[in-house]
């Protein structure tokens, strides 16, 4: 069933409802007030602005921290329904993959998580960051400062840090480094010295952690507790200032991060979207973060899609000859097939901030 105008009742013409797929539960439920505080404020400046083809944007939020296949069957039954139009949200790729496929060339679908590479599934656009874009300079630049050699991975166990971890490899290669272990824990894992404890045995000087959520804070505070911070720097792809926050100044000594957005990115675009952001929704609100950003801009490449090719039709990636782009708090963006182009950074932890420090 097609979501177009002609389908829909007089009083849906003018509304389009997206669905936000975010985690409200497990180890990545840490983002989901960010996500969707993110979300609603892009979709109240879309609608001052007129909305997406003069539609009224509306968010039905989707619970992605449930299980892949049953947030792939709420999402594929809400889109086979006609109760949505559009599908947006920061989610992992373990339910990016199983829900892809069912909305294939159906509704556009923007998955605004950094992720492991590769997905061309027909109308899935992605504005996150991808490991050949951030991690390959990012080991580069650890190891030219900090003289680094001998990586340790340590990440959940599913798709994501799976095939991120095989990357690292080539890249510590090319840094003219090894990994010398791999450790992979199931997600939610509560107990992390024996994993600790691995990383010492090996002799890392470097951990590259492709940990979820909580995972990520017990991670750090038990490596610090250990004292491995003394001796080993931390990397991840996937930290933002929510996870800083919850880790806590102390276990935030030799922990760097890659990413396309820092809450202290200081550009006039970010600094707006923070300002805007603060008031809207006040001091006591969670950062925003790169995570929660992200689906900001999932919007407003939503909303530059729908305008450039004139309706919300799943078509081809954007070709050569194809300008899709807009301006939001990562600066002026452009899409280039399905992904899209971004400025990306290397941040260094400095208690319960981000320091940026060079531009990959």
């Amino acid at each position: 069933m097609h979501s177009t105008a002609a389908h829909l009742s007089p009083s849906r013409r003018d509304v389009l409802l997206v669905a936000l797929v975010i985690p409200l539960r497990g180890p990545a439920g840490i983002f989901g007030l960010s996500c969707e505080l993110s979300a609603q404020l892009a979709a109240e400046e879309l609608n001052a602005g007129g909305g997406i083809l003069d539609r009224e944007v509306r968010l039905v939020v989707v619970d992605g921290g449930a299980a892949p296949r049953q947030v792939a069957d709420e999402v594929a039954g809400l889109v086979a329904l006609g109760a949505v139009d559009a599908v947006v949200g920061w989610h992992d790729s373990a339910v990016r993959q199983a829900l892809a496929p069912r909305i294939a060339n159906r509704v556009p679908y923007i998955y605004t998580a950094q992720y492991e590479g590769g997905e061309e599934t027909p109308g899935v656009f992605l504005t996150g960051e991808t490991d050949i874009q951030q991690l390959a300079p990012a080991m580069r630049l650890l190891a030219e400062s900090t003289g680094v050699r001998r990586w340790c991975t340590v990440g959940s166990d599913y798709v994501w840090p799976r095939v991120t971890a095989r990357t690292a490899r080539r890249f510590a290669g090319e840094c003219r480094g090894s990994v010398v272990d791999e450790v992979f824990v199931p997600l939610d894992t509560a107990e992390f010295g024996p994993v600790v404890r691995r990383v010492e045995a090996c002799g890392a000087d470097a951990v590259l952690m492709l940990l979820l959520g909580d995972d990520a804070v017990r991670f750090n505070r038990a490596f610090t507790a250990a004292g491995l911070h003394q001796r080993c720097v931390r990397l991840s792809t996937h930290m933002d200032e929510n996870l800083l926050l919850a880790s806590g100044a102390e276990a935030s000594e030799g922990l760097w991060a890659a990413a396309g957005y820092f809450d202290s990115l200081m550009t006039s675009e970010s600094l707006s979207f923070g300002h805007r952001y603060a008031r809207r929704f006040g001091d006591e609100a969670p950062v925003a973060g790169s995570l929660g950003e992200s689906c900001f801009e999932g919007f407003l490449l939503l909303g530059a899609l729908a305008e450039r090719r004139g309706s919300l039709g799943v078509s081809a990636p954007a070709g050569p000859d194809e300008t899709i782009c807009y301006e939001g708090p990562r600066g002026a963006l452009r899409l280039r097939g399905n992904h899209l182009e971004q400025r990306l950074y290397l941040a260094r932890a400095d208690a319960l901030d981000f320091e940026i420090t060079a531009q990959l």
